[in-house]
Formats: structure tokens, sequence, C-alpha cells
């Protein structure tokens, strides 16, 4: 499959897994997307390079409107193809209940995992449209969405529970344009998301839960991202797949 694919929040985690796998199910041209970590994406992209696939780095702060179009502009100048759009960029405030979520902090949550989704989708949508090479997106969501993290992340579930609602409607809206919209639940999975929730040893506490008895890896995620994006699932719209080891 040659095209165009934009991942967000690729330098660390599952958004870098995905890009490094990239290549081997086709992709021939990857965005790598970064908030702030540089140093991550310029690995990620050495490693898509490695893999025989074209990288472009790419800042943006999704949480700022005039970025993400900034962003887009950029990646509108290159040749046209088809898009997959892998709407991963997400953050987790530390560990807190109730009284801890306070206006400032859910706003920046939300800014982030919501408000910047919703954005990168919409230019993301423009541009298969403009380039009329058709596309595919699969949004991050969380088993959060489902659990709801009671007295630990309660405004980070929140804010995937909208992208499982984001998910339905584009995927309804856009299908009788031929672009499919789906999205994964990663359950606990080993990433650095953690300690920067200030849990660092939350995957391996919380992993041995899950029904199949251990955290899940980047990897595991990727490959479910990929395989939505690919014609392999090419009548598969509208799904949200639980990749948390039943969890």
């Amino acid at each position: 499959m040659s095209g165009l694919l934009i991942v967000t929040g690729a330098s660390a985690g599952i958004g870098a897994s995905t890009a490094r796998m990239a290549a081997f199910n086709g992709w021939s041209r990857v965005i790598v997307h970064y908030g702030s970590d540089k140093d991550g994406a310029d690995e990620t992209a050495a490693m898509v390079e490695s893999m025989g696939a074209q990288a472009y780095v790419v800042q943006a702060d999704v949480s700022k409107p005039a970025a993400v179009a900034k962003m887009f502009k950029k990646v509108s100048e290159l040749k046209p193809g088809r898009i997959g759009l892998v709407n991963n960029a997400g953050i987790v405030a530390p560990k807190g209940s109730l009284m801890d979520l306070t206006p400032d902090r859910v706003k920046k949550v939300f800014e982030v995992n919501v408000f910047g989704a919703i954005e990168v989708a919409r230019q993301s949508v423009q541009l298969m449209r403009d380039w009329g090479k058709g596309g595919a997106i699969v949004n991050i969501s969380s088993a959060a969405a489902r659990l709801g993290s009671a007295g630990q992340y309660v405004d980070y579930a929140a804010s995937k529970g909208a992208i499982d609602t984001l998910t339905y409607g584009l995927a309804d809206e856009l299908a009788p344009e031929g672009i499919r919209v789906n999205a994964i639940r990663p359950g606990i999975i080993e990433t650095a998301i953690h300690a920067k929730g200030g849990l660092p040893d939350r995957a391996a506490e919380l992993g041995p839960s899950a029904p199949l008895g251990r955290a899940g890896t980047a990897d595991e995620c990727a490959e479910a991202i990929l395989w939505l994006l690919s014609e392999r699932a090419s009548y598969v719209t509208r799904s949200i797949l639980d990749v948390a080891g039943g969890r």
C-alpha cells in the first residue's frame, strides 16, 4: 500500500511503535508528529527510514488549532496519496481523585485529548478530500473509557469516552465518502504514560490482573492499528477494538 501515514504523538509509546512498523505494512511515507520530545521523534524517524519508508518529522502542539493548521499546511505540500491517520497524541495528568480534578487540569487534558483529536481529524479529512485519494482513520481511545479509572484518572477516562463517541459519529458521517473510521482501546500497556501519570509501576502491578495475565505492549497495539488502516479491514468501520488482554 503506497500512501502517507500520519501518526500524532509518534515520539514514544504506541505512536512510535505504529510509525516504526508502518513500512512492514506497505506505508511508504510516515509523518512523525511530536509535541515536545524532538529526540524521541528523531529516533522514531530514523527507525522508520531504516525500515525503508520515508519519514517527515513535524512538531505541533495539538491543543492549539493554529499549530495544527500549520502542520497540515506542510503536509499538504507533499505528493498526494492515500492518507492514514493514527489520531494518537494524548496526555494524562498525575493520579488524583475528584477533588484533584481542578478546572485547569481538566481543561488541559481535554484540550489535547479531545479538542486536539477533533481538529487533527478535521484537517486530515479536508486533506483526504483535497487529494481525492481516500483514506482511513484510527483513533486511540482507552479501556479507561469503559472502566472509568476511579480515584486515578477520571478526567483522562472521560476524555477517552469522548473519543469513542467521536469515532462512532465520524464513521457514520464519512462512510458515504469511503473513509473508514475505527478506534482501539488499549488496556494496561507497557509505555511511559504511566510514569507521566505518577505511577511508573502501574503496568507491572496491574498487568497480571488482566485475564491474559500480563500487560500488553505498544507493538501489539500497533498491529491492531495498522490492520484497521489496511485494505485487509476494508469492510470494517465504526468499530472499537479492545486491545486489553480481556480486561
